[in-house]
Order: C-alpha cells, then structure tokens, then sequence
C-alpha cells in the first residue's frame, strides 16, 4: 500500500510539473503554410521564435498587452494576444493552430495557462505595462454603427413581410435576425474596450 502511495503521489507531482512547464511554453501556426510561432517565458523574459527570426523581451520592457476576442469562420472560439515592447516591436498569440487545410485546432487550456502565466511573471518583474481589453475604442464604436445599420434593415424587411403576410419569410429573417444578434452580440460585448490590471485580467477573453 506504501509503494503505491508513493507511486500515486510520484505521479501527481509529475503531472503538475508536466502542467506547469505547460504554461511556460507555447506554440502555434498563424496559416497553414507558415512556420510555427514558438513563445517561451524564462527567468530573463519571453524568448520567442519565428521562423528564422528570434529575440528576448524582458518582462519590464513589454510596454502593451492587448487580449480580444477573434473568432473566424472556421474557428469561432478564437483569442488573441498582442503585446508591444518599449521600441514598438509586437508580437502576436492566438489561442488556434493550423493543422490540415480543412482544420484549426483550439489549444484553449495550453493558450490560457501561458497568458496568465505571462501576466504572472511581469507583475513579478515589476512591469508598468498598459494593460487593455478589446478592440480600440474607434473600431469598437464602427462595429456598433454596423450592426446598428444591419439590425435597421433586418426590421425594416421583418415589418414589410408582415405587412405583406408573407409568414415564411418573416419567420426566415426573424431567425436569421437572431443567429446574428447571438454572434455579433458576443462579440460585440466581448471587446468592449477596458482597461484592467494584473489581478483580474478579464475572464471573458480568455478561453
């Protein structure tokens, strides 16, 4: 009973170090044709690799997080990370990989855990970094004037349907008006521009 607690506990603690180097490390494909995109946090700072191209950002030089929602048409649970340092290079993180021509992965646990890990470290290090939530605030309102114009004629041809008894089509733009609302809606809320710190980063832009 003895060696099989042990072993059961020698597993466990592999299991959460196997979870914790998890978060330190992180990689994706932006296309199907790219090189992967490869994210490391050390002791030094965020080691990453592109291709060819490689460097080291020290947590207190990264000057700009910004987390956002950006779902795409074959993936609609997909999040993003962009972070600047103090030169205004940038680096981008998304919370997807390619896999097949036909298909992009989620990597929602293994996204999340690096995200929250890197905001661990540079609250560690001290860093002063502006920390945002959603889209900026000018594309934010420019998506509320879209759906606004959209949500307008939606109506327009629900109220000209029923006008002209013309049930199906009423009951077709009536569910199609829905369907949008539930998506875009989403999205909409979701990027709110906000502004939050190291101890709440916002729950509704991570996976």
């Amino acid at each position: 009973m003895a060696g099989a607690d042990r072993d059961a506990g020698a597993k466990s603690k592999a299991s959460d170090a196997n979870l914790a180097a998890a978060t330190d490390a992180y990689a994706f494909k932006a296309s199907l044709i790219g090189a992967a995109q490869q994210f490391e946090l050390t002791d030094d700072g965020l080691v990453w690799r592109i291709g060819p191209k490689s460097g080291l950002w020290p947590y207190a030089t990264i000057a700009k997080v910004r987390l956002s929602f950006r779902p795409v048409s074959m993936q609609s649970q997909r999040f993003r990370t962009d972070l600047e340092d103090d030169s205004g290079a940038r680096l981008r993180i998304l919370s997807t990989t390619w896999q097949t021509v036909a298909l992009m992965a989620p990597q929602n646990d293994a996204y999340r855990g690096f995200v929250l890990e890197l905001h661990r470290r540079m609250q560690r290090a001290g860093s002063r970094a502006e920390l945002i939530g959603g889209l900026p605030p000018a594309i934010h309102t420019a998506a509320l004037v879209v759906v606004a114009l959209v949500a307008a004629a939606m109506t327009g041809l629900l109220a000209r349907a029923v006008a002209t008894g013309s049930w199906p089509g009423a009951l077709f733009i009536a569910g199609f008006a829905a369907l949008f609302g539930w998506q875009i809606g989403g999205f909409i809320r979701r990027n709110r521009p906000r502004r939050y710190d190291f101890a709440n980063v916002p729950k509704d832009l991570l996976p």
